[in-house]
């Protein structure tokens, strides 16, 4: 075993993370310091055996089941990634040929995708209240389908984002920050900014600046949320990144100005959303299947939006930053100025200069993934490490 996995090894060896065993990921602030370390800890560390072409598979059959309730690229291939690479076969649920349609209800589903599933992975991120929601039901289901004996085991789930956190974005943002700073150790008094910034689209969940205020608070970092008035995130989430930063020793605060939150930012996360208000509003439509209420507050939202064309990610902006070379961070796809859109989240020049960063930014997600899902299944995830190490199986024949 060569050294760096056996530094994994330690490290694993000195957290407490026994909980995460048999247990599900649903929100990264529902997860205690030394869970968080144990996940990045596991995911460089499976990175790294797949590098050396040591075959990292922990089942020899079994499911990742994956239900997508909202487009997705990155997320869902990570997830099928993340399956594949610990020896699991993905299958995706499309609920349109499923029996949902036909009124099936959640129990019934989750407990006929899962006899033989030992994960499942679910978006739902659209509605508020909703989301988060229904990953809930659907483990209280599996639960009780694996103690009434239907199931031989009980899947673990991967929120693979709702509408509260998508824990596997921002997780892969903070490791991807973690290892361009040289380690955790180096985060305190950072300064990362999460601002809105424009985009020709409508409704864009609130689960990723969420998520980043949520987590990036934990590492004693200078935390700044920008936004318009008006497009405020669930206060709920507010009240975490504050007592996250008075944890850390960070800091937490709002500002209504995307100049201010650039001010020699060290990171910065120019992403659009939509106003909590709104996404509460259309919640309520869809509800009462009015249509017409819908189309007309996607109007309202996208002439609300149009008013702060001004939020874009610049050379001008960028100058504003540590140095002008902050760390540039999007889950993507970015709205890119006379690209993808013609006026959008951030200048095609600032876009460029970062897409490999992005890129490798983006490959850090199914390694947390599987890492979420290897210590739920694993008792002893250090002695799995390092029995695969010995075993050392070539993943592929050279």
């Amino acid at each position: 075993m060569d050294q760096k996995l056996q530094q994994y090894i330690e490290k694993l060896n000195g957290l407490d993370f026994k909980n995460m065993y048999n247990g599900d990921f649903f929100l990264t602030w529902e997860k205690t310091d030394d869970e968080i370390s144990a996940v990045f800890t596991v995911a460089d560390a499976l990175r790294h055996l797949r590098e050396q072409n040591i075959s990292t598979r922990i089942f020899d059959s079994g499911l990742g089941i994956s239900i997508f309730r909202d487009n997705s690229t990155r997320t869902r291939f990570s997830f099928a990634s993340a399956c594949n690479l610990l020896g699991l076969k993905s299958q995706d649920l499309d609920e349109g040929k499923s029996q949902i349609a036909h009124g099936e209800t959640v129990r019934e589903t989750a407990n006929m995708v899962s006899f033989m599933a030992d994960a499942i992975g679910i978006r739902d991120d659209m509605y508020i209240g909703k989301g988060n929601k229904y990953m809930r039901d659907v483990v209280d289901a599996v639960t009780a389908g694996y103690k009434a004996g239907v199931l031989e085991q009980k899947p673990t789930l991967v929120n693979l984002q709702c509408d509260i956190d998508h824990p596997t974005q921002c997780m892969a943002d903070m490791l991807h920050i973690i290892h361009t700073f040289g380690g955790a150790e180096n985060l305190k008094g950072k300064k990362i900014a999460m601002t809105w910034a424009y985009s020709p689209s409508y409704g864009k969940p609130l689960s990723v600046p969420q998520g980043v205020i949520g987590l990036m608070t934990r590492f004693g970092m200078d935390v700044v949320l920008a936004h318009p008035d008006g497009y405020d995130v669930m206060q709920d989430t507010i009240a975490v990144a504050e007592k996250n930063a008075a944890a850390s020793g960070g800091s937490f605060r709002k500002t209504n100005s995307m100049e201010d939150a650039f001010k020699d930012a060290d990171i910065v996360y120019p992403k659009s959303w939509a106003p909590y208000a709104a996404m509460e509003k259309r919640t309520d439509l869809y509800a009462k299947g009015d249509f017409d209420g819908i189309d007309r507050l996607e109007k309202e939202l996208l002439a609300q939006n149009a008013l702060h064309k001004d939020w874009c990610c610049t050379e001008e902006m960028m100058s504003l930053t540590k140095d002008g070379k902050a760390l540039y961070l999007h889950c993507l796809p970015a709205d890119i100025n006379d690209v993808s859109c013609k006026d959008g989240e951030v200048a095609a020049s600032v876009f460029d200069r970062y897409r490999d960063p992005l890129y490798k930014e983006a490959s850090f997600k199914p390694y947390i993934i599987a890492a979420m899902i290897f210590l739920a299944k694993q008792k002893d995830a250090a002695g799995t490490l390092k029995a695969l190490a010995e075993n050392n199986i070539p993943r592929h024949f050279c």
